[in-house]
């Protein structure tokens, strides 16, 4: 059974997650395009999807401290 919210198939092509090609495409910009997506799934969850969004929402939100935390660690690692 396909994972709509962690893995969904259609965002998977040629072996390259959609994700990863967006964050090598937007870089910095990367951390505002989470965010967006955050703020859709949030706003649409009672009127479309339902919990799935609230999943979606939350996975992006994750996305983003993954990102952060990856950044600070980076930062961390200079001093």
């Amino acid at each position: 059974m396909a994972d709509n919210v962690n893995q969904p198939p259609h965002y998977n092509q040629a072996g390259i997650e959609c994700i990863d090609a967006i964050q090598a495409a937007t870089g910095e910009g990367f951390e505002y395009y989470l965010q967006g997506n955050i703020l859709k799934y949030m706003w649409r969850y009672r009127y479309k999807n339902k919990t799935e969004d609230l999943k979606k929402a939350q996975w992006y939100l994750n996305k983003l401290i993954e990102v952060k935390d990856d950044s600070q660690s980076i930062l961390d690692f200079g001093d």
